[in-house]
């Protein structure tokens, strides 16, 4: 979120959590979307069309699918968050990728070479990675807080043993 809106996008941010979503809007979301809503129309409403950019960085196959069907003619998808065949393979509606020319596009994150940009960008207070961090945490809590992986907005820091 921070990324997209410190470059000038108009962020639509969607999740099933609404703490997630709320985090979301604070870190630079124009809106959010509760993706059990039929999130492809509400992207297309808040758009005026379908969003130029969709980004999943969770890997399910119906939020592929969602970022897919929210794109505009010529709107390019990318992908990060991995898909394993054991969840199911996500249905890609190929004949709205060749109507509308959409780029689909997989990602392992950001390239080392684009760090020094990153970093200028955290040095210029423009985005500040600190505000991720929704609680710290000692070893002794980390099992039980990586079962609450998606259920807690935000990133658990363990800071002590």
């Amino acid at each position: 979120m921070q990324i997209a809106a410190a470059a000038g996008a108009r962020v639509v941010a969607v999740d099933v959590n609404p703490a997630a979503l709320e985090l979301a809007r604070a870190l630079g979301a124009e809106h959010a979307v509760q993706g059990t809503d039929d999130v492809p129309a509400a992207v297309a409403e808040l758009t005026g069309g379908g969003a130029a950019v969709s980004l999943d960085a969770l890997g399910a196959a119906v939020t592929c699918r969602n970022s897919l069907l929210s794109l505009r003619p010529r709107g390019r998808h990318v992908q990060v968050g991995l898909l394993p065949p054991a969840v199911g393979r996500p249905e890609v509606p190929m004949e709205r990728v060749i109507a509308l020319e959409l780029q689909v596009l997989g990602s392992h994150g950001m390239a080392a070479h684009a760090y020094p940009e990153l970093l200028g960008l955290i040095a210029a207070g423009r985005l500040d990675p600190g505000r991720l961090v929704s609680r710290t945490l000692s070893l002794d809590d980390a099992g039980p807080a990586l079962a609450e992986v998606g259920r807690v907005p935000g990133i658990a820091v363990v800071t002590s043993f």
